[in-house]
């Protein structure tokens, strides 16, 4: 007897071991996973909400590079009820068949097949935790099930033209779900059969039946050319044994959706989508809405009073426009404009904060001016001082200066003016 798609026993498996080189000075003291977003989260949690508001409430994280703040993060946020059998818990790296840490994803899921043979499921979801987006993976698995691939990739529809930044999958036309080649970052793409003005690029998120991931992982690790990689060696592989499907992101219905943010997904590996992407935040309308409740983003924040909006010492009114404040913020007589204020922020009389990403604890003294900028947790910006007014100064005062945005490391030392 078939086993039916919701019948099907399913582990996820979050791939969070990410370095994020692109996104230093914000990565050298935590992996990319753990860099805080929109305030009060941590880019992961977007995956790992994705994961439960789907149902599968069985998950592994897989970690590696400075994982501390995010093994402390996951395991203090992230707790199931034991008595169902339920759990989200990382996974360190422990060089179980040799003296080697992981060297690509498909070598995560290699070393971790022990986390499979544990929990024999049916179906293994396979995501990483580093992009911001909704989507309802029992959707694709349904699809994965129905299509009878032993691998199914999503993908999200770009222009043509942005096809040599992605992983590209060229469909069948004959069979639109069916992955005919995968094509890493091509520069003379072929449009979809329904739109020759797209393509499909693949989301990092994957549905595998388990026999056949477990196989594919095994042949891999014996393969010394391999770079070890889900999206270009693992798919692949299916590809050729043309056991490979494709889920088109778009046919993916989340509850509460509006249509400004259906079918919204960001790869923030670079300062500047990652700062986009805080900006898609903070206008009246968002872009990607954080108050869908029918499918909340999971965090906790501790035990912050709420955010407070006051005059200061001087008797300056506090204001704000288009922005995000969290708990435990407090604005005293200054002015914040277009910005991401994460937890226990102060921003004191006459400052200035605008277009901006402030990190918990930072403070902002007294007609201090900050522009343009993104400053990690604990920053202390001295009274008067201006942070991204003058890039070159900037830059002078060993200040990070990319794309545009000046970046602050976590508690680095700023002086005075």
């Amino acid at each position: 007897m078939s086993v039916t798609p919701s019948r099907k026993k399913v582990l996820a498996v979050v791939l969070a071991g990410g370095e994020g080189k692109r996104l230093m000075p914000l990565t050298a003291d935590r992996a990319k996973p753990a860099v805080p977003f929109g305030g009060i989260y941590r880019l992961i949690d977007f995956a790992l909400s994705n994961v439960v508001n789907s149902g599968y409430l069985k998950v592994v994280v897989l970690t590696q590079y400075k994982s501390h703040s995010l093994d402390r993060h996951v395991t203090t946020t992230w707790r199931m009820s034991q008595l169902l059998g339920n759990y989200v818990t990382p996974v360190p790296a422990q060089q179980r068949v040799g003296k080697r840490w992981y060297l690509g994803s498909a070598d995560a899921i290699y070393q971790s097949l022990n986390l499979l043979t544990d929990e024999q499921p049916d179906i293994v979801v396979v995501v990483g935790a580093d992009h911001v987006y909704r989507m309802d993976f029992a959707q694709m698995v349904a699809d994965h099930v129905e299509s009878g691939a032993g691998c199914t990739v999503a993908a999200i529809r770009q222009p043509i033209d942005l096809a040599d930044q992605f992983g590209v999958i060229d469909v069948d036309p004959g069979s639109p779900q069916r992955i005919r080649a995968f094509l890493e970052k091509p520069t003379d793409p072929v449009g979809l059969p329904d739109s020759p003005e797209e393509v499909l690029a693949s989301m990092g998120n994957y549905v595998f039946d388990a026999d056949a991931l477990r196989d594919a992982v095994t042949r891999d690790a014996q393969r010394e050319q391999s770079k070890h990689d889900m999206g270009g060696d693992i798919v692949p592989w299916f590809v050729d044994k043309s056991e490979s499907a494709v889920y088109d992101y778009k046919d993916n219905e989340v509850p509460g959706a509006t249509d400004r943010d259906r079918g919204y997904w960001r790869d923030v590996g670079t300062m500047r989508s990652y700062y986009a992407s805080q900006m898609d935040l903070v206008s009246p309308l968002p872009v990607f809405n954080l108050y869908n409740t029918a499918w909340p983003i999971y965090t906790s924040y501790g035990p912050h009073p709420p955010a407070k909006l006051v005059e200061g010492a001087s008797g300056a009114t506090g204001s704000t426009f288009n922005s995000i404040l969290s708990p435990g913020v407090v604005v005293s007589g200054g002015t914040v404009n277009q910005s991401v204020l994460s937890p226990a922020v102060w921003v004191k009389d006459g400052a200035e904060v605008s277009d901006s990403v402030l990190m918990d604890g930072v403070r902002i003294g007294e007609g201090a001016v900050v522009r343009n900028a993104i400053l990690d947790k604990g920053v202390v910006v001295p009274p008067g001082v201006q942070i991204g007014v003058d890039q070159d100064a900037d830059r002078a005062r060993g200040f990070v200066v990319d794309e545009g945005l000046t970046v602050l490391a976590k508690q680095q030392p700023v002086p005075e003016g």
